[in-house]
């Protein structure tokens, strides 16, 4: 597997000759090297409902007839804009022909803002998101808080590579995000969600330096692990 990471929480898998993408905020993301007019996508990985993670899913599944999956309440108003899409909730797994995706719960909100009439629209819970293909696991937390339980997401699985949100305020802080480091007992760990608004502004660095040595690494926008 390849996966590369693009800005602020958005990471794409190229797996099985599918082409995968976590979160796809282009369109206003300052972080991402990506055009949201060019990306060809297969499948819509989506951890919550927020507009910073929803993104580009409409317009670039209506493109590539991608499929999107996403929490039962976040897929449900995606399909009634025509999206495919496959509805999934929190400690539920499905093997999918690209892998095998399991969501894991997350602290958090999950709506979607229409600024233009003001609406807040209720998109169920956050979750994080297991990823699992070619004997590999990924693991992407979404937008959360540090919970206890990220010791049994740990325990029970092998991750290969996880992303952790570092930029505080609205997620974990550094601080925080390195004891999840710790508990997940994650091979390599990326630090996501920070820096694109002047907020969440954080020294992805700093938080490396907190970690055991070798296993944090900082990606640029457009780096990619081979795994």
């Amino acid at each position: 597997m390849k996966v590369s990471y693009h800005g602020h929480s958005v990471v794409k898998i190229k797996s099985d000759e599918k082409t995968i993408i976590i979160d796809p905020f282009i369109t206003g993301n300052g972080q991402t090297d990506l055009k949201a007019d060019e990306e060809n996508v297969d499948v819509i990985l989506l951890t919550h409902g927020h507009n910073d993670h929803v993104g580009d899913t409409v317009s670039l599944a209506k493109r590539n007839n991608a499929l999107v999956i996403a929490p039962f309440e976040l897929a449900s108003y995606l399909g009634w804009q025509g999206l495919n899409v496959h509805p999934m909730h929190i400690g539920g797994a499905y093997s999918f022909d690209f892998g095998t995706v399991k969501l894991t719960q997350a602290f958090h909100g999950s709506s979607y803002t229409i600024e233009e009439t003001k609406q807040i629209i209720y998109t169920g819970m956050p979750a994080g998101l297991l990823f699992s293909n070619e004997g590999k696991t990924i693991f992407h937390a979404g937008d959360t808080a540090l919970f206890s339980d990220m010791k049994i997401i740990g325990e029970r699985n092998s991750i290969d590579l996880a992303f952790l949100p570092i930029g505080d305020n609205f997620t974990m802080g550094p601080e925080d995000a390195s004891v999840a480091a710790e508990w997940l007992n994650a091979k390599m760990v990326v630090p996501i969600h920070y820096n694109t608004f002047p907020v969440i502004e954080q020294n992805p660095e700093e938080f490396i330096a907190k970690l055991n040595t070798g296993v944090g690494k900082v990606l640029n926008p457009g780096d990619v692990i081979d795994l």
